[in-house]
């Protein structure tokens, strides 16, 4: 019997200890099967990771054919994890590591070997946390790695949520922020260099500026509904007459649409101090921007359009903009702040991001009505219409609204509840 020990550092919740190879305890329960699994990438849609967790011998996860790649089960809660099985296909991983998390972004590793022989393997392990992870290095074949069943046991762990009688079935929960300031900032293209972008309108975070990071937002006050949502949210000052003019509010929907039902089940939270950008800054014309959309409230006569429209007296002037909802799984920004994130095609996530993430709708509805070409963006004509987000949302509390809301497909408030 082999035994590794790895000390868990203070900053990383408790995960742990001792490994040795050996057959799982008839006490330990089967936690992982019908849990939401995500995987850095899939041979093709045949073969999702779902089909790790899914108890059938005859299904099986395949990656595609490069090195690392990893396979991750949410188990819905904290668990107890007493012993890992691996039911490797020919495909095998020749180096890899079992690791645990509590928040899905902070790991323990609590099995690794460079020598792994494929077949089916108990590991027992002791650890604790709630996301359970197979990363791969070195494969054994000119092929991925594949796994007909990744089980976890132990217990503790979360069920599925009960749907609540009358609940409304839209995958959704929200946060209702209003405007808070204006600074010519921007943190996410523009890192600690004030004054470097066109003016942006803030939401959220009452103090976000140009040297902002997570840890600051998530320390810092506000003026959301809830106030546990510290993110940030930006968009281009919007003028009439060259005077600047403020949404009366910012709704922002967290939303579970866009891929199969199947894999909004797997959605997985937002991960803490993601950055996104949606819309492009830089388009010259409507053409250049398919994703903003302006309207009218109340006025759905008009109809839509990338750039600034036409709205009656008495009504208000609104924007439009969906973020991407599949991420890399790895990078919580990228050199053009975009390629770590995609949208989906044929409603499922790319192989490149396969990772599905609740999808951030932006809603502005503006005081302003009549003659667009009073209007202008700081960034340019209304079709220059973006939005940047800077996730800093307690890790737990994006993790429950997913669960709860996102998941399950229930329409759930401000508060993350039905």
């Amino acid at each position: 019997m082999r035994k590794l020990f790895a000390g868990a550092a203070a900053a990383v919740l408790a995960a742990y200890l001792l490994v040795s190879a050996g057959q799982a305890s008839a006490a330990d329960t089967l936690l992982s099967q019908g849990k939401t699994a995500t995987a850095s990438s899939t041979e093709s849609a045949a073969f999702p990771a779902s089909n790790a967790v899914d108890g059938n011998g005859g299904t099986r996860w395949s990656s595609a054919f490069s090195d690392p790649q990893w396979l991750q089960v949410d188990l819905g809660a904290s668990a107890t994890i007493t012993s890992v099985v691996l039911d490797w296909e020919a495909a095998f991983a020749r180096t890899y590591a079992v690791k645990v998390s509590a928040n899905g972004q902070s790991w323990t590793t609590l099995y690794s070997t460079a020598a792994g022989g494929g077949g089916k393997q108990t590991l027992t392990v002791t650890g604790t946390g709630r996301y359970v992870r197979l990363e791969t290095s070195v494969r054994a074949t000119q092929w991925g790695v594949s796994l007909t069943e990744f089980q976890v046991f132990g217990s503790g762990g979360g069920s599925t949520p009960t749907i609540p009688p009358g609940a409304v079935r839209v995958s959704e929960f929200l946060a209702d922020c209003p405007f808070s300031h204006r600074l010519p900032d921007d943190p996410i293209i523009f890192p600690n260099l004030p004054g470097a972008s066109h003016m942006h309108s803030f939401f959220g975070s009452t103090v976000t500026n140009a040297f902002s990071t997570a840890d600051q937002l998530l320390n810092a006050n506000s003026n959301c509904n809830p106030s546990i949502d510290k993110s940030s949210y930006w968009i281009p000052t919007l003028y009439q007459d060259n005077t600047p003019v403020e949404p009366v509010t910012g709704i922002f929907y967290y939303l579970g649409e866009g891929v199969r039902d199947d894999l909004i089940a797997q959605t997985q939270p937002l991960p803490f101090g993601l950055r996104i950008v949606a819309g492009n800054a830089k388009a010259t014309g409507p053409a250049d921007n398919t994703i903003s959309r302006w309207s009218c409230l109340h006025a759905g006569h008009v109809g839509s359009s990338p750039d600034f429209v036409n709205c009656p007296a008495g009504t208000m002037l609104e924007s439009y903009l969906d973020f991407p909802h599949c991420w890399d799984g790895r990078n919580l920004d990228s050199t053009d702040h975009k390629s770590h994130m995609a949208y989906p095609v044929g409603n499922a996530c790319p192989p490149t991001h396969p990772v599905v993430v609740p999808k951030l709708r932006q809603v502005m509805r503006y005081p302003v009505s009549g003659d667009p070409a009073r209007l202008r963006l700081a960034s340019g004509g209304g079709y220059t219409m973006h939005g940047d987000f800077f996730n800093a949302w307690p890790v737990e509390e994006m993790a429950r609204r997913v669960n709860d809301c996102i998941r399950p497909i229930i329409k759930c408030g401000a508060d993350g509840r039905p």
